[in-house]
């Protein structure tokens, strides 16, 4: 038998962690095609077949499960290795992947971005923004941003940016001549501009006031997928919307929206970055979580 190189072991690794050609070919900075061949080749060496292959799915056969079970801790401690050298080298280099909802990304970008790049010139920084919860291991990422209350129990959070709040707005001209709601319920006599999450289920607007919590299916006939483009319908006079404060906060100065419910829509616990558990932490990741726990103490 042939002795397959590092890299085909590589390859086979990112596809048996993606479940797919494609997403592994992009993590590792490859062609589809080239990944595939590389593949084939190593199942030439080994001479057996890895992975059941249809035009739908990868999965992986016997033999490549058992070859990933041995294969993955091995993998894990060489990039252990290699992050210790670029420990000792006195910086950290390589690629950190984090993905983000746009409001994490924003924040990122204003604060902590320019003085990590700034710090660490050797360090890749790939920043994905995107509205949905993806499972960032699976689709090679290094870390997470989300809302703190919605990281997977697995994970370790580190928050950042304080509490968020999330408040019913609408403007002046929509409330004109109409009954301001005074309790969550009140909402249903009302036009609200809904909302659609990436999951493609329609957000249920969650209120809470003491010990009370309410979740309510509001009407309306506008459903948007963005806060912007909520916020600005709501200027526009569309009906009330329920967004993030901050996105809300330029028009509320402006008088173009007013508050409703404010006594129904306390502060939550706001972002954080998340990032495994059960994983060794390389160096740019943690050279980025000291540095957002630095800037995080200085709001």
């Amino acid at each position: 038998m042939v002795r397959p190189s590092l890299n085909d072991l590589a390859a086979f690794a990112a596809v048996a962690s993606h479940r797919s050609f494609r997403r592994a070919a992009e993590v590792m900075g490859v062609s589809r095609s080239a990944l595939s061949h590389a593949i084939i080749g190593l199942e030439g060496k080994l001479g057996v077949r890895l992975f059941n292959r249809t035009t739908r799915s990868v999965s992986l056969t016997q033999a490549g499960a058992r070859l990933l079970a041995r294969l993955d801790p091995v993998l894990q401690d060489l990039d252990q290795a290699l992050d210790t050298l670029s420990e000792e080298r006195g910086t950290p280099s390589g690629t950190l992947r984090i993905n983000a909802n746009k409001s994490g990304a924003r924040i990122l970008l204003a604060e902590v971005v320019p003085l990590f790049l700034d710090l660490y010139p050797d360090v890749e920084l790939d920043l994905v923004s995107e509205g949905r919860l993806v499972d960032i291991v699976e689709q090679g990422f290094d870390a997470g941003v989300r809302l703190l209350e919605a990281i997977p129990r697995d994970m370790i959070g580190v928050k950042f940016g304080g509490d968020v709040r999330f408040i019913a707005v609408a403007a002046p001209s929509y409330l004109d001549g109409r009954a301001i709601p005074n309790t969550p319920d009140d909402l249903h006599a009302h036009c609200c501009i809904r909302q659609r999450l990436p999951s493609g289920k329609r957000y249920r607007w969650e209120f809470s006031k003491r010990s009370a919590e309410v979740a309510v299916d509001v009407p309306g006939n506008l459903t948007l997928d963005d806060n912007d483009l909520l916020v600005q319908a709501a200027a526009d006079g569309r009906g009330i919307a329920y967004i993030p404060e901050h996105f809300a906060q330029p028009f509320l100065e402006s008088g173009q929206l007013v508050t409703v419910l404010d006594d129904w829509c306390p502060p939550i616990p706001g972002l954080a970055l998340y990032y495994p558990r059960s994983r060794h932490v390389p160096s740019p990741l943690r050279a980025f979580i000291d540095l957002l726990r630095e800037v995080d103490k200085t709001r």
